[in-house]
């Protein structure tokens, strides 16, 4: 599992105070987690468990 220091666009802070990766971020790491993430530009869909792209 790569360890990536976010930087400048890679999240953001919802209103509820928790950090959201942003698709950049996701790109930069390279591969899907998995966990269902917002911006995930992978087409990843947890309820079904397989990608819609």
């Amino acid at each position: 599992m790569l360890n990536i220091p976010p930087e400048e666009g890679d999240f953001y802070t919802n209103e509820q105070g928790y950090r959201v990766f942003t698709e950049q971020y996701h790109l930069k790491r390279g591969y899907c987690c998995k966990s269902g993430c917002k911006h995930c530009p992978y087409g990843y869909d947890k309820k079904t468990d397989s990608f819609i792209k």
